[in-house]
């Protein structure tokens, strides 16, 4: 036995002083003494295999539990990071869900007694936020409301007529071609990947087409040789355009010229605008579908909505997100670099205050989320050692960053200020264990 497992096996705590670390006792509370106990259990055998330092081991067990999600501080510089959630609730829009979680009169006209429209008041305060809608629902999440509409527009064997450069894969391994044939439509590619014309659309129509459907590639950009069909010159055809935004931006933002909008492109002549509301509007997971009024009545009414329909707390909180103040993504997009750089000097400062040396470096922010691919916001992030990424992404308080040119890199913009401190305690803590 070497003198190496030797001193590891000596350095393992024993189960019952893990159990009784303060940083265990919130999820001992919430999961039980047993489950905790069992993530405790397996985090020691990592420990004893050399997998897992012993000083990580309360976040690692916390990490293994089998319920429930972590809060995580996001200092990555990604606004909206798909793998942490997206956007961020704001504080109104976190109060309205706690409000909701009990009895709400979600289709309940507390005047008359009787059913009403579900998610009436969310559905108002959406319209009123894109009044050139004839008319708004909301499913599930953006491709439901995608699948929503081939469906019930393009169903049974009728065409939907694409572009060929704009036949997205949408992440994890979906793709648009994919999702929208599920769906029994058929597509009828057009043009090249780097071109397609209005005429290439039109000369596709057909008796059995269903819709032109017009894709914005939000992750991704094609330049050199190319052209696409406007929306305007697609309206003039004789078929539905329905174009799918992605992004959820509602109006024209100047911080974001090349996004697409749901009014503009309404003002524009489509017929239905689909967009995420868990993007650059800044709210929950939900699909926005815009429209003509008949359309989106014709929407609401097929079979496939219900299976597809947002539940109470989406609804609260979607409603809260557009009448309420700025969200934690408009706010994040738009930090003045000169503030966040104020921020990561004084957390430097506090770092060596307890004997933490760091660095500060200049660095480029993105916005995520498959928008904006080419948008870099200037920004400032905390400079540490890269060995010290692991361990705070299992700390007692996750806190992710990013590896970059060998350090870990923390960019404070999306997190919020009071968590600071929280910050400061992580990295020491982490510190303290490296030596």
């Amino acid at each position: 036995m070497g003198e190496a497992t030797v001193d590891r096996r000596r350095r393992v705590p024993r189960t019952d002083v893990v159990l009784a670390d303060p940083g265990l006792a919130e999820a001992t509370a919430r999961e039980g003494r047993a489950a905790v106990k069992a993530a405790v259990v397996a985090t020691l055998q990592r420990v004893r295999e050399g997998e897992l330092d012993p000083d990580a081991v309360v976040g690692a067990a916390l990490a293994a539990l089998p319920g429930g999600l972590r809060p995580v501080l996001n200092a990555t510089g990604v606004v909206l990071h798909t793998n942490l959630g997206r956007a961020a609730l704001s504080p109104a829009a976190r109060d309205a869900v706690s409000a909701a979680a009990g009895h709400t009169d979600v289709e309940l006209d507390l005047t008359t007694g009787r059913r009403a429209k579900r998610g009436r008041t969310a559905l108002a305060a959406l319209h009123r936020a894109v009044p050139d809608a004839g008319d708004v629902h909301v499913v599930n999440n953006g491709a439901a409301a995608l699948v929503l509409a081939a469906t019930a527009l393009a169903g049974g064997g009728r065409e939907i007529i694409v572009s060929r450069g704009e036949m997205v894969e949408i992440g994890d391994g979906f793709r648009l071609p994919d999702l929208l044939e599920s769906t029994g439509a058929r597509l009828r590619e057009v043009g090249t990947t780097n071109r397609t014309s209005v005429t290439d659309y039109e000369r596709a129509i057909g008796p059995a087409t269903g819709f032109i459907l017009k894709v914005h590639p939000s992750n991704f950009v094609v330049r050199g040789f190319t052209s696409a069909a406007s929306i305007a010159g697609l309206a003039a055809l004789p078929a539905p355009v329905v174009a799918d935004i992605g992004s959820g931006l509602l109006a024209p933002d100047p911080l974001l010229p090349d996004e697409p909008d749901a009014a503009s492109t309404l003002t524009e002549g489509a017929d239905l605008v689909i967009a995420s509301g868990d993007k650059l509007l800044g709210g929950p997971q939900a699909g926005l579908l815009l429209g003509t009024a008949p359309l989106i009545e014709r929407l609401r009414r097929h079979p496939l909505a219900r299976a597809l329909r947002v539940d109470k707390l989406t609804l609260a909180a979607l409603q809260a997100t557009l009448t309420g103040p700025a969200t934690p993504t408009w706010e994040a997009l738009r930090l003045a670099p000169e503030e966040l750089l104020a921020r990561t000097r004084q957390v430097q400062a506090r770092l060596a205050e307890v004997g933490v040396e760091s660095g500060i470096v200049a660095s480029e922010a993105v916005v995520g989320g498959g928008g904006a691919p080419e948008l870099t916001l200037p920004s400032w992030s905390l400079s540490l050692p890269p060995a010290y990424a692991d361990r705070l992404r299992t700390a007692a308080t996750p806190v992710v960053g990013r590896v970059e040119r060998d350090r870990l890199l923390l960019d404070l913009r999306c997190v919020p200020p009071a968590s600071d401190p929280i910050v400061v305690d992580m990295v020491a803590a982490v510190a303290s264990v490296a030596g």
